[in-house]
């Protein structure tokens, strides 16, 4: 008989492993590509929720670099799927969003995340 719970962690495992190397190999290349163009800094904001979301914004340091579309269109899905990778899940419900700076010259990646929740506190009384 299958174990549907130890298929599914399996399943996950596989999954979040090649997403790591995925996101390794992605990294390296647009490492060399930006510190080539000069950059020394790139801040991707991004939001997600109801099941969908994207990366609002990216600024780069120093301001006046300007990236080719098919580079800029490669770092905003590194920026998403780098998030996604450390908060999977984020964008159902009430989502999340945040803010990823990237020090290129230090390869070193500082993430600030906050997910999005609902509250509710009920009560009930009867016959009083």
């Amino acid at each position: 008989m299958t174990d549907t719970n130890t298929d599914f962690a399996s399943t996950m495992e596989k999954w979040a492993t090649e997403r790591d190397a995925e996101n390794k190999a992605t990294r390296a290349a647009l490492l060399a590509q930006l510190r080539a163009l000069g950059v020394i800094e790139v801040t991707a904001e991004y939001e997600g929720y109801g099941d969908s979301g994207n990366v609002e914004d990216i600024t780069l340091q120093p301001s006046g670099v300007t990236l080719p579309s098919e580079l800029s269109s490669q770092l905003d899905d590194f920026a998403w799927a780098f998030a996604y990778q450390q908060h999977p899940g984020f964008e159902n419900n009430d989502g999340g969003y945040g803010t990823l700076t990237w020090d290129i010259a230090k390869d070193s990646i500082d993430l600030d995340h906050a997910d999005r929740y609902v509250e509710s506190t009920h009560s009930y009384h009867e016959g009083l």
